[in-house]
């Protein structure tokens, strides 16, 4: 059946027009990203806080009192969390500081040696002498770099207004979308196409969950693991635990990520702290342990199976969006793959249940050669009946002529 060349054209410029929009807010994106970072935390913020001013809306609480209500809690987490990790986290790194010397030393005069004795390799390539001085010489440059940038935020006044009025922002972005938060998502979803909202709804909410459960559930997930290697370490004495604890929690949004850079990091510490390796087993049970019940108890009852990101899929999105837009692009790398994740697993059910993919839905050869053979024993069958009856007919009127004349008189 033939199409309608002007439905067909309206489809195409549709598509067209859909890309257009596409790229222009990735353009946009890239062109804002400096601005928009303030909004995205504040979002983000807004998205989590919601459910919790939901179950209190459900509890007949006004709203707009139940915003306010989560943002206490909120602002109460985290300003007893900087008073209580600030200085511990100060002391903890004047402590890394001046242990870098020592742990220089110590490759110098242990490591490289006993690794020449096991391996027998010549090392004299790496010349510890300038290897250590450029280290240092590189740590000198990083620490006037690091002063000449806050010497120069400090001396340039719209800089810091700049930056205190974005830290300022984001709690009043924050606090506008998660009061107006369901009207939002209602005003959006009016304006889906009728014959389309069911479906778009369903991808609505398959995001939801994936979101819920990545922003939600990993953030969970990343804290009591944190928590969870700073005590263990601060168990076995290690005088750095709660920045090597906090480092493994935060890298653990890759899976494995956080075991390997917490035992690592711990591992050195612990060297550089006890002078041996006496002490290493103990920090291997503490990260063994905080494995097995991240694989046992945390993700299945935080997260569960909703998010589906495959590490180096999380890797590779970390990456992209920091090179592409950013801090910005960091914030939003993991929201946009879980949402892209939905819509290719989408994409992929609709293609397994199509004609395409289905052989059983698709008329075979075999059986179109059948029907044009049926069809044709039909149509010869139906020329020799017409046949015999032309030849019958023939027949007859040939021997009612060869009859006598009075024969035919009589009749």
């Amino acid at each position: 059946m033939a199409t309608d060349p002007k439905q067909s054209f309206l489809t195409e410029s549709r598509k067209w027009m859909a890309l257009a929009m596409l790229l222009l807010a990735g353009w946009l994106l890239y062109l804002l990203a400096p601005v928009l970072t303030p909004f995205i935390m504040g979002a983000v913020l807004a998205y989590l806080g919601d459910p919790l001013v939901d179950r209190l809306e459900a509890r007949k609480v006004p709203r707009t009192l139940g915003v306010v209500i989560v943002f206490v809690i909120f602002s109460a987490f985290v300003i007893l969390s900087l008073l209580l990790l600030i200085p511990l986290i100060q002391k903890q790194i004047v402590i890394v500081y001046k242990s870098i010397p020592g742990f220089l030393d110590w490759i110098n005069v242990s490591a490289i040696p006993w690794l020449k004795e096991q391996t027998g390799l010549s090392l004299e390539i790496l010349e510890p002498g300038a290897f250590f001085a450029a280290i240092e010489e590189h740590l000198k440059t990083a620490g006037t770099l690091v002063a000449n940038i806050l010497a120069g935020v400090g001396s340039s006044g719209m800089a810091l207004a700049l930056w205190v009025s974005n830290l300022v922002l984001i709690p009043v972005v924050a606090f506008y979308l998660m009061r107006d938060w369901d009207g939002l998502v209602q005003n959006i979803q009016e304006m889906f196409p009728r014959n389309k909202v069911d479906i778009i709804s369903k991808l609505a909410r398959d995001m939801d969950e994936v979101l819920g459960a990545f922003l939600r559930g990993q953030l969970l997930v990343m804290l009591a693991l944190g928590a969870i290697y700073s005590t263990g370490l601060w168990i076995v004495g290690l005088e750095v635990a709660l920045i090597i604890g906090m480092i493994a929690g935060l890298a653990s949004i890759v899976p494995y990520l956080g075991f390997i850079v917490g035992i690592a990091a711990a591992v050195v510490a612990g060297v550089l702290q006890f002078g041996d390796f006496s002490l290493i087993i103990y920090i291997f049970v503490v990260f063994g342990v905080g494995q097995i019940l991240e694989s046992v108890v945390l993700t299945p009852l935080l997260v569960g199976d909703k998010i589906g990101l495959h590490p180096v899929a999380v890797i590779f999105a970390i990456m992209a969006g920091g090179q592409l837009f950013g801090f910005t692009g960091i914030l939003v790398a993991l929201p946009v793959a879980a949402v892209t994740m939905v819509l290719l697993r989408y994409m992929h059910q609709q293609y397994k249940s199509s004609a395409v993919y289905s052989a059983d839905s698709l008329p075979s050869c075999e059986h179109e050669d059948t029907q044009v053979d049926s069809l044709l024993n039909e149509a010869e069958e139906s020329v020799d009946s017409l046949v015999n009856e032309t030849v019958l007919e023939e027949v007859v009127e040939e021997s009612v002529d060869s009859l006598p004349k009075e024969l035919k008189a009589k009749e």
